[in-house]
């Protein structure tokens, strides 16, 4: 592949990722969630199930802890989450969804499977499948590092 063609398919997953994030954000927002960022989103996938702890959410935003402890005390003013005693930990504490933070994760998997479907529209079922097994053959594991 030559440097151009690098460049493009890069600009239109970066373009991809983008639109796909505002749209998410615009239809949490269009179901009545306010005050949440796309990066509280990024916290929220790590928090459900079970919850975390401070330092595990840094690690998989790739954030600082202090930046990860900003953010938790943020959604947690607002009412998404709430800190618990850890169960296997007396010095830890244990982020965890409330119920409104549950319901806003399901208002953003709604909107992605919106957004999902669009593309279907215009790919086609099949080729979305493709897309996806593509995209998870070569996607990076690790930290999420959301924009701020």
């Amino acid at each position: 592949m030559q440097n151009s063609e690098a460049m493009a398919l890069s600009a239109a997953l970066l373009a991809t990722a983008g639109d796909l994030v505002r749209r998410i954000d615009e239809g949490v927002v269009a179901r009545g969630f306010e005050g949440v960022r796309p990066a509280h989103g990024f916290a929220f996938a790590r928090l459900a199930p079970d919850g975390a702890t401070v330092t595990e959410l840094a690690v998989h935003l790739g954030v600082t802890k202090q930046a990860a402890s900003q953010l938790v005390d943020d959604i947690v003013r607002k009412g998404y989450a709430e800190r618990r005693p850890h169960p296997g930990d007396a010095r830890a504490r244990l982020i965890v969804l409330t119920e409104r933070g549950w319901a806003c994760a399901r208002a953003a998997e709604e909107a992605a499977a919106e957004v999902v479907r669009g593309w279907g529209d215009v790919l086609g079922e099949g080729e979305v499948r493709v897309l996806r097994g593509c995209l998870a053959r070569i996607a990076p594991y690790g930290p999420l590092r959301p924009n701020w």
